[in-house]
């Protein structure tokens, strides 16, 4: 019956459209329908989805233009520090916040979605991801305004300071490589602290943006700020913190097992017992990397390299495998100048193929890492359709593309990796093979549990920013990490951390990156770097998609399987 009726509507229009209105008037008769109620469902349609898709088409043409001159001016702004190109990239900021905001765009919005009933998949899609724009930013302009103009300010501080230790200052970099070299603990306590001073100098406007932002959340009829930043990351804040109590149950006997034996091996360096080991005996002031460990230091791979070099080497991985990242290094800025922010970055500037990424590089493996991590971000923008509506030329996740860069980060600890790449001793570099893999257990291990600590923390930040926060983040730190506290010391060295400012609620997401990347590792275990199938993988099944399904699809899409943690787990085992 279906069928027929779909055959009658279509004579009917055939028959408007060729044939006498009498002739027309009879066939309608005969054939007991009644035309006007499909042609005119069918008309109406169409035009209200006509309606729809201009509002579309408008709404994609200006956000793709303020998202640019926003990018331009930020990645000008990271490189200068000036104060005057941080104001002019707010301001930008704020703009498309403001076009966001506008009450009035946002109803027509609705109104017009609402009757345009036939969207395709696609369509849909970025009428989903426009409307996530405008629902997050339904605030009054003066506190869109406080917030990025807080912000800014912030991150100011944490771009222009510069720590002092011994009557000198000292940049970021420069603190840390005193750190990995002292084996002195009380000037190791000293470097430590120094690269902390920052928190206590931005604690209080951290508190009072957490203010803000919980404010607006509630506005939009949220809890807090945590709970609104989850949900707009399309998941679901109970499944998110379901997945990390199960993590932390399934990581808390390994982690607390190869903490003993690696505390046991560090300890022996400075000449203490491992229970006296402190926070500032780990090369990383967060204890959120492995140190390297004590039978293989991956520095001896970059003796006589240059900072240009680990440009070079980058350069030549990604073209080697098919992906090239040429045209991302061309616009990028790599190497330290006064002022430029010190950490690293990547931006899709257009969405047409400008995407940039900022490092510092030394020739190290810590830098050789982040180089291949922010281009692994970068060859993803890249390789997006750009045929998709602009708002769907992004990842489909913002832990889909963490995942990338995780998997080609990591291979800067594969000896296969560092033989081809590095031109590392062959001999030399196979014998570190079972210490690298020791390494990278270390390192899943560590940062899984820094995950933890960090989730756990800014969600209880925004539930109550009031509370003694220095106690509430030794809490966890001790909890999670297994680190003792400081005696003490009561010093914002939470805020120390720029992500609380500049990426707030993301770090949850970095830890479902290396979920994803597990799963990657394994779907691209037996296929050989640039050949056609390893290609596929990445250009095809995941890069090309770009956001035009939720995360949950796209996992199930690109990995032939739903999104698990098996994978991470079957690493952690092996």
């Amino acid at each position: 019956m279906h069928k027929v009726e779909k055959f009658v509507g279509l004579s009917v229009l055939l028959m408007i459209l060729t044939a006498s209105i009498a002739d027309a008037q009879l066939f309608y008769r005969q054939t007991r329908v009644r035309p006007h109620n499909s042609l005119d469902l069918i008309t109406t349609q169409t035009k209200e989805k006509g309606k729809f898709m201009e509002f579309m088409s408008e709404y994609q043409s200006e956000t793709q233009k303020m998202n640019t001159e926003a990018n331009l001016a930020y990645w000008k702004a990271s490189i200068s520090g000036k104060e005057e190109d941080f104001d002019a990239a707010a301001n930008l900021g704020l703009k498309i916040k403001k076009y966001h905001a506008d009450k009035e765009r946002y109803q027509k919005f609705l109104t017009l979605r609402k009757n345009a009933k036939t969207l395709t998949p696609i369509e849909k899609r970025a009428a989903d991801i426009a409307e996530l724009g405008f629902k997050s930013n339904q605030l009054p302009e003066d506190l869109l305004k406080k917030m990025v103009d807080l912000l800014t300010e912030i991150e100011m501080i944490f771009q222009n300071d510069r720590a002092e230790l011994d009557g000198k200052q000292f940049t970021n970099n420069e603190l840390l490589e005193k750190l990995r070299q002292e084996t002195d603990s009380a000037k190791r306590e000293a470097v430590w602290k120094a690269l902390k001073v920052v928190g206590d100098k931005v604690a209080p406007k951290l508190i009072e943006l957490a203010k803000i932002r919980n404010q607006a959340a509630k506005e939009l009829g949220f809890a807090n700020f945590w709970e609104m930043e989850i949900v707009f990351q399309e998941h679901d804040p109970k499944q998110i913190m379901q997945i990390f109590t199960e993590l932390d149950q399934l990581t808390t006997p390994l982690f607390a097992e190869m903490k003993s034996e690696m505390d046991l091996e560090l300890a022996k360096n400075f000449g203490i017992s491992p229970e006296n080991m402190k926070p500032w005996h780990y090369d990383n002031p967060f204890f959120q990397e492995a140190p390297p460990a004590g039978d293989i230091d991956l520095n001896i791979f970059y003796a006589g390299k240059t900072k240009e070099d680990i440009a070079e080497i980058s350069r030549k991985f990604y073209q080697k495998i098919g992906i090239p990242a040429d045209v991302v290094l061309e616009k990028s800025s790599l190497y330290e100048q006064p002022g430029k922010s010190q950490h690293g970055f990547c931006t899709n500037i257009d969405g047409e193929g400008d995407v940039r990424i900022l490092c510092n590089l030394k020739p190290n493996p810590q830098w050789m890492d982040t180089q291949l991590h922010e281009l692994g971000h970068a060859v993803y923008d890249v390789n997006i359709d750009r045929t998709l509506p602009y708002n769907l030329r992004q990842p489909s996740h913002i832990f889909t593309t963490e995942g990338i860069a995780m998997y080609f980060g990591a291979l800067g600890h594969d000896p296969k990796w560092l033989i081809e790449n590095l031109n590392a001793d062959p001999e030399k570099a196979q014998s570190f093979a079972p210490a690298l893999k020791k390494q990278r257990r270390r390192e899943q291990l560590i940062f899984c549990r820094w995950v933890l600590v960090m989730l756990n923390f800014e969600k209880a930040l925004y539930e109550n920013p009031d509370q003694d926060l220095n106690k509430l983040w030794w809490d966890a730190v001790e909890k999670y990490q297994l680190l003792h506290r400081p005696e003490n010391r009561n010093a914002a060295d939470w805020a120390a951390k720029p992500h609380f400012t500049i990426a707030p609620v993301y770090y949850h997401n970095y830890m479902l990156g290396e979920l994803y990347s597990a799963m990657i590792r394994e779907a691209a275990a037996d296929l050989a770097p640039g050949s056609k199938e390893y290609r596929d993988l990445f250009l095809n099944r995941i890069f090309k998609i770009g956001n035009v399904y939720p995360w949950q699809e796209f996992v199930r899409y690109s990995m032939g399987k739903k999104f698990s943690p098996e994978a991470f787990a079957r690493e952690l085992k092996k």
